[in-house]
């Protein structure tokens, strides 16, 4: 028998992100629960940057499930907290293996045909993603973070490690773009059959947080708003987001 505090939490990033990206709020959440804490990067990012990102979700997640089916932490079952394209991920993961999902926390995600593509990607940073193509990696680091963070300000240390991941593993153009067009294609799947809880971030300026809003309509699912923090909730406010998924988690 699989005890509840045995299961284990899988983060899964975003975009062209890698685990490391989740900073100070993965020990924040493993101080909160008493289940193991995993990530793994998916083919293209992190530790697999030198490996093609497939250009779907679903091969983007089985390169993690892969990987999940290996730790000695996994029992079968998987509780998923995911962010951005990593939620698509878990989405997919939890229609295609229900019986591994054992709960799935989606942060700031979107799917088509629920949110058109101007709120899953607002139109108004569409010149400064084009522009972060073309800029060398120390600045894209640094307009990424004036995009996902509501408060860029109190994070120069973080987005200075940001620069160095981004030195050591480098995320090519070609992954990134592949990236991005397997999130374009992504259309929602069915609600998952496990407990689900949607969070979205009022101040989140990359990703509308009406995608939020209507997905978790679609799938009836619980959902809880920051007031104020950025795309990148677990940077802008890694307490209250460990808080949160430990009493969800404790329900579960």
């Amino acid at each position: 028998m699989v005890l509840a505090a045995d299961i284990p939490v899988l983060l899964l990033r975003g975009l062209t992100r890698e685990q490391r990206h989740w900073g100070g709020f993965r020990p924040l959440l493993a101080h909160a629960l008493a289940n193991p804490v995993l990530s793994f990067d998916f083919a293209g990012s992190g530790e697999l940057y030198q490996q093609r990102s497939p250009c779907s979700i679903s091969a983007l997640r089985q390169s993690v499930r892969a990987q999940l089916q290996q730790a000695a932490e996994f029992n079968g079952k998987v509780h998923l907290v995911a962010i951005s394209l990593g939620a698509m991920l878990a989405a997919d993961w939890a229609a295609q293996y229900p019986a591994e999902v054992a709960s799935v926390s989606l942060i700031n995600s979107s799917a088509r045909p629920l949110s058109p593509f101007y709120q899953r990607l607002r139109w108004q940073n569409y010149p400064q993603l084009l522009r972060s193509v073309v800029v060398n990696a120390a600045k894209r680091e640094q307009l990424i973070l004036q995009l996902t963070s509501a408060t860029p300000a109190q994070h120069t240390a973080v987005v200075a490690n940001w620069q160095l991941w981004q030195q050591q593993r480098p995320v090519s153009k070609l992954n990134a773009l592949r990236q991005l067009w397997a999130a374009s294609r992504f259309v929602v799947p069915p609600p998952p059959q496990c407990p689900t809880l949607l969070f979205s971030s009022l101040g989140d300026s990359l990703v509308s947080p009406q995608c939020s809003l209507d997905l978790a309509r679609y799938w009836q699912a619980a959902h809880i708003q920051h007031p104020w923090a950025g795309h990148d909730l677990a940077l802008d406010d890694p307490g209250w987001l460990s808080a949160q998924l430990a009493a969800f988690l404790a329900k579960v």
